[in-house]
């Protein structure tokens, strides 16, 4: 959607002849951070190109961009970028988009936290999921930048939901090759959204929350409809022995308390604990999001690329699940992000070469 093409400076008296030739004629050349030459994607030659017989360059000044950008759309496909001008002196325009759709994905993680504990996970679900319909429908007919930029902050409240399944990654590249307008993309990854609601009829809420609300009966119903499905059974004392637990918390004044937010940094040993998972969310949210958003920059194929960003996830589930069964949530949590973060640490040792890109996928 917000894929950066291949750009040059649009020279508009050099429109009549092949792209390279014109960028031959008008375009300096620039040294990348690797040693290799390429044609400045925000400069040009400050010729009268009228008369293109004098064109020498030599001896000639390098301006910016004097009438907007060519795009080379043919292979990337149109995108926010160049249909509103997002580079050189504007590239931060989409920088700024992710970082907002990141933020409001963390309001939205409090955000739904209270509503899902006041009206239920049922209802919370779909709420959840009309935002999202609603916003990415938004987002394709969005008429500027900051339309967009606001649309996508609303489709962010639901990004923490579908963030961590490689997936939906694998599946959105396969979706992003064979759509290349971000328009059309943006309904393409909306409208099957809309099949879900149908589920309200068959979703049941969850046992868990219908017990902490004291509805046994209707949690006794759907614990018994998962069961049967399952080919298990419920034992019979089950809605009995969690009543009685209710009913001695309920008859213990200090148990009826209501618990917030600041009650999470009540004490020291719960401000630590508290501080420590912020900080392991925001870091592997921000390396996750980081590391997705930049295969496509590695080089070849961005489509491959980001394909094989989200395939390589799915292993890990091999180890993943075992992992927690044996060894618990503590510690499977210690060791992933220790050959992460080694993995991540390790690319400043290969700064070239064919083997980076295959250390940023591991």
């Amino acid at each position: 959607m917000a894929t950066v093409p291949d750009h040059w400076c649009n020279i508009p008296e050099l429109s009549g002849l092949k792209k390279y030739v014109a960028k031959n004629l008008s375009i300096p050349t620039e040294t990348t951070f690797d040693g290799q030459l390429k044609f400045s994607q925000c400069f040009m030659y400050d010729f009268n190109y009228t008369n293109t017989s004098n064109i020498s360059s030599t001896n000639v000044d390098i301006v910016p961009c004097k009438n907007g950008w060519f795009y080379d759309i043919d292979n990337d496909g149109n995108s926010v970028v160049s249909e509103w001008n997002l580079v050189c002196d504007n590239d931060f325009s989409v920088i700024l988009a992710l970082i907002l759709l990141g933020a409001s994905g963390l309001i939205g993680n409090y955000i739904f936290g209270y509503i899902q504990d006041g009206m239920g996970r049922k209802p919370a679900y779909f709420i959840y999921l009309l935002i999202q319909c609603i916003f990415g429908i938004a987002t394709a007919f969005a008429k500027n930048y900051v339309l967009w930029a606001i649309f996508r902050i609303g489709v962010g409240f639901t990004v923490p939901a579908i963030l961590g399944t490689p997936y939906v990654l694998v599946t959105l590249s396969i979706i992003v090759w064979a759509i290349r307008n971000w328009r059309w993309m943006s309904l393409a990854t909306t409208l099957p959204f809309f099949t879900l609601f149908f589920h309200w009829w068959a979703l049941p809420e969850s046992p868990r929350w219908l017990l902490a609300q004291g509805r046994y009966e209707e949690a006794e119903r759907v614990l018994h409809n998962i069961a049967r499905v399952n080919g298990k059974t419920v034992p019979s004392n089950f809605i009995t022995n969690h009543r009685g637990k209710k009913m001695l918390v309920n008859n213990n004044p200090h148990d009826q308390k209501k618990y917030g937010i600041k009650d999470l940094f009540s004490s020291r040993n719960l401000r630590w604990k508290t501080s420590i998972v912020t900080f392991l969310w925001f870091t592997n949210t921000s390396v996750y999001v980081g590391l997705s958003y930049y295969a496509p920059a590695l080089g070849g194929d961005e489509f491959l690329n980001f394909f094989l960003a989200g395939a390589v996830e799915l292993p890990t589930y091999l180890f993943l699940w075992p992992a927690m069964e044996r060894l618990g949530r503590r510690w499977t949590l210690c060791i992933s992000m220790i050959i992460g973060g080694t993995s991540c640490l390790a690319t400043f040792l290969v700064q070239n070469g064919k083997y980076l890109d295959l250390q940023l996928f591991f």
